[in-house]
């Protein structure tokens, strides 16, 4: 019972992450609608998706203790350590890319403003490397816990990262306009473009 409700939990905090940061990626967009008002309402639709995202993480660690009872082995068929080191190896350069990315994007992380200026910094290489580093660590996390059906889970968080830096890059034309066109142009999606 408590595998499935974990399941149901790990689920719904996906989705509804996914809805509560796309929504928080739209300030210009908002902006258009409600006034200058749209900016704060996204600052809380962000801290919103971060505590969604948090739940998302202790579910993880929940199936390693209350794993489903399906035909799927609860481990890894190597030893723990292999995955831990497997897990670490993702882990350096992810973690690289959301520290570095958070350092350069500054408060805009989570207060998005209307007067930012566009960022530097590792953002002149990649567009996304937030986004980039928090995907990847989502299989870190599931090969620290040694779990195949976290590892496969892990798949879901590519169609929603992908599509919340859709949805950000849609209200940053609107933001930036031509600025941000050239900029897109010239930097990689989620990796850096080869010269």
């Amino acid at each position: 019972m408590i595998a499935w409700a974990n399941l149901a939990v790990l689920v719904l905090s996906t989705l509804f992450f996914t809805y509560f940061y796309v929504k928080s990626a739209g300030p210009a967009a908002l902006e258009a609608r409600i006034g200058p008002r749209a900016y704060p309402l996204c600052s809380r639709y962000r801290l919103i998706a971060s505590v969604l995202m948090s739940v998302a993480t202790v579910t993880y660690v929940i199936y390693r203790f209350y794993p489903l009872p399906i035909p799927l082995s609860e481990t890894f068929p190597w030893p723990w350590w292999v995955s831990a080191i497997i897990a670490l190896v993702i882990t350096i350069p992810s973690g690289y890319l959301f520290i570095r990315g958070l350092k350069d994007a500054g408060e805009e992380t989570m207060i998005p403003r209307k007067e930012h200026a566009m960022y530097g910094g590792i953002y002149e290489k990649v567009r996304h490397p937030q986004a980039a580093g928090e995907l990847s660590l989502w299989w870190a996390v599931a090969f620290l816990l040694h779990s195949p059906f976290l590892a496969l889970y892990s798949l879901v968080w590519i169609p929603v990262y992908v599509g919340i830096c859709v949805a950000e890059e849609r209200d940053l034309v609107l933001r930036y306009g031509a600025a941000y066109e050239k900029y897109r142009a010239r930097t990689g999606f989620l990796i850096p473009k080869k010269k």
